[in-house]
């Protein structure tokens, strides 16, 4: 069982954990097409953070992005290599996508890319209920990069 809590972004671990991310989106993305957010672009006011931990070491990642009232966008979703397949991401998406309801948000969104690295996060995506769709906010279409969309309203009526 994983304990999800918000992060400050203050510690080694987490920022670790982050450049493990970024580094991964760099690796796996054409030139221009990696959208991730760097530490400062974390820290901003619309943007909170959390961590799911498995004892005192950090298991995984992510964002929720507010882009206005009802819009917001899952960002830096990233699973500690030791703790891959166990639940962490799940954990971590839960928390975004409740924290997001909570908030009003009627559409959780993200942009994400294409190849088989990007496969076991669109598989948890999809099982969470995202479909394809449009591109979104400042982003736009290429060969590489998908978005997902999940309609929060549909989402709280799904057993879960």
């Amino acid at each position: 069982m994983f304990e999800v809590q918000e992060d400050d972004l203050s510690s080694n671990e987490t920022r670790e954990l982050l450049a493990l991310h970024l580094a991964g989106m760099y690796s796996h993305s054409p030139a221009g097409n990696v959208f991730a957010l760097d530490l400062t672009g974390l820290q901003s006011p619309e943007v909170t953070v959390w961590t799911a931990r498995a004892g005192n070491r950090i298991a995984a990642v992510g964002a929720l992005k507010m882009l206005s009232d009802r819009m917001a966008e899952v960002k830096s979703m990233r699973t500690h290599p030791d703790f891959l397949r166990r639940g962490a991401a799940a954990a971590i998406l839960e928390t975004i996508i409740d924290t997001a309801a909570d908030r009003g948000v009627e559409r959780l969104s993200l942009e994400t890319g294409s190849g088989d690295a990007f496969e076991p996060a669109l598989t948890l995506y999809r099982r969470r209920g995202f479909v394809k769709g449009d591109a979104f906010g400042d982003y736009e279409e290429s060969e590489f990069n998908q978005f997902l969309h999940l309609k929060l309203q549909e989402a709280d009526s799904r057993i879960r």
